[in-house]
């Protein structure tokens, strides 16, 4: 669907996809690239399209639907970046990640053909149009492409990937965006399993969300969580709408939600744009597109974008068998209640208790952890919080308790019916008898029957003969009649004579 030019935004829907009209020329088609909006220009940089990698930069002006190119110059003076390095233009690249800081785009990892055997930050000042690559230090990660990066105060967190050599990772890194210094993060419980083309946000400043991606040959729709302050991955369960697995699909959070478009399994295109409320971590389908959709591709990208007091969606490019070079906007309804109530029934609760109960445990011995050694200090007074989730706890502790009693109920009456089932398994083998000895019957039946049919004919046959005998006594009862008439006629003619 797509909309008029002049006023998309008064003509746009709720939580509905269109397709704004572009004026003038659009960039090449394109898959894998990395999408940002700043100050109400969507900026795509490279990606790739049939085993090609671009080296291209474009911006879409959200106003008047118009593309341009982006000139881009590397000549800078600026701390933190190395002069040596500098490329004479833009590299050529593919499998980024982008996020914005200050008045730069930081694209980390991602591959080309020159790249090092590390992760490389490259930078795209926004004012000046000066690219470069920024000088990082520390425990610097090896180079990948399909990874997430997300922005957590000054700190970016960067999980999993594939690197050059196709190793599919699951390690956590944070640069310290203020120092360039990277870190290694050292975390305990299980971890997703390695995995490449997921998507990842941030939750509260403190909770790192990992969804989907997948191996070489499996694909997930799993959600893990990082508590970035006690370090420990979990693994809580979804609520809501059963999703299926996908890589490649794109994610923006606005406020509570936590908006993820597109994706794929390498056969068919994920039609649905799911929204996911992070608060209860429940998912729910929004919208749905139809068959080969650009939308329902892999390798697109979504922002989110502010204009005139409303937040919309904007999502580019992709590839589901064919490439796209499209732009779609969707303006999501705004949240009524920043905390919605969503246990509507005990059972719905209870299935909802372990995450909360997971967050409570974290939050209560959060106090006695020490999170130097990646920066990633709590900010605020948490007291409040965890008093509130530990009244939670308690609720949901009850609902539980109600949802044990509810299934004590349906326990017995299951015994009940499995009862019910031993009788009228009894009673359907005796019908099942019953009917085997009515077969015998007919079988008898029908064979006295074949046997009065053969009679039958016979007795046909017979009554042929009896009435051909009857017949012939006829004819032989007439010849008698008649030979006796003669003889009475004869001798009356010699009476006749003698009296004469």
């Amino acid at each position: 669907m797509e909309t008029d030019r002049e006023n998309w935004r008064s003509a746009l829907e709720y939580d509905q996809w269109v397709a704004l009209p572009v004026a003038g020329k659009r960039p090449p088609v394109r898959y894998k690239h990395a999408a940002v909006v700043v100050d109400e220009k969507l900026y795509i940089v490279g990606g790739s399209r049939n085993g090609r990698y671009l080296s291209d930069v474009q911006a879409f002006d959200l106003r008047t639907l118009s593309w341009s190119t982006v000139a881009l110059s590397t000549k800078v003076d600026t701390e933190n970046v190395n002069d040596s390095t500098l490329p004479e233009v833009f590299p050529a690249i593919s499998g980024h990640s982008t996020v914005k800081w200050g008045n730069k785009v930081l694209l980390v990892g991602g591959h080309s053909k020159d790249a090092s055997d590390n992760v490389t930050v490259r930078f795209i000042d926004i004012e000046s149009h000066v690219c470069g690559v920024m000088e990082v230090t520390g425990k610097v990660p090896v180079a990948r492409d399909g990874h997430s990066v997300s922005l957590v105060g000054s700190k970016l967190v960067m999980f999993g990937g594939e690197d050059k050599h196709r190793q599919l990772m699951n390690d956590v890194h944070v640069l310290d965006l203020e120092t360039m210094t990277w870190n290694v993060v050292e975390t305990i419980q299980t971890p997703p399993a390695p995995r490449v083309d997921h998507t990842s946000t941030v939750h509260a400043n403190r909770y790192l969300q990992i969804f989907g991606g997948c191996t070489h040959s499996i694909f997930f729709n799993d959600l893990h969580v990082l508590d970035l302050e006690t370090l420990e991955w979990s693994q809580p369960p979804i609520q809501g709408d059963v999703v299926s697995p996908r890589a490649g699909h794109a994610g923006v959070s606005i406020d509570e939600k936590w908006f993820i478009v597109g994706g794929g399994d390498n056969r068919n295109g994920a039609l649905e744009t799911l929204v996911m409320d992070m608060n209860k971590l429940v998912i729910s389908v929004l919208t749905n597109v139809n068959g080969r959709h650009p939308l329902a591709s892999e390798g697109l990208s979504v922002s989110s974008a502010f204009l005139d007091g409303d937040q919309y969606l904007v999502a580019f490019g992709g590839y589901n068998g064919k490439y796209s070079n499209e732009v779609f906007v969707m303006r999501p309804k705004p949240t009524d209640s920043k905390h919605p109530k969503i246990f509507q029934s005990p059972a719905a609760a209870a299935a909802a208790a372990a995450a909360s109960v997971t967050a409570a445990y974290a939050l209560a011995k959060s106090e006695s952890i020490d999170f130097t050694n990646i920066g990633l200090k709590p900010s605020v007074d948490l007291s409040v919080e965890i008093s509130v989730i530990k009244e939670e706890k308690k609720t949901l502790e009850s609902n539980i308790k109600e949802v044990e009693a509810e299934n004590s109920v349906m326990l017995e009456k299951l015994e009940d019916l499995k009862g019910t089932s031993v009788d009228l398994s009894k009673e359907l083998q005796s019908v099942q008898n019953q009917l085997a000895s009515e077969r015998s019957r007919c079988d008898d039946l029908e064979a006295q029957i074949v046997d009065l049919q053969k009679k039958l004919s016979s007795m046909q046959s017979i009554e042929q003969q009896v009435q051909e005998l009857r017949s012939q006594n006829s004819a032989i009862e007439q010849d008698m009649e008649l030979a006796s008439t003669t003889q009475t006629q004869g001798s009356g003619g010699v009476w006749r004579w003698i009296a004469g």
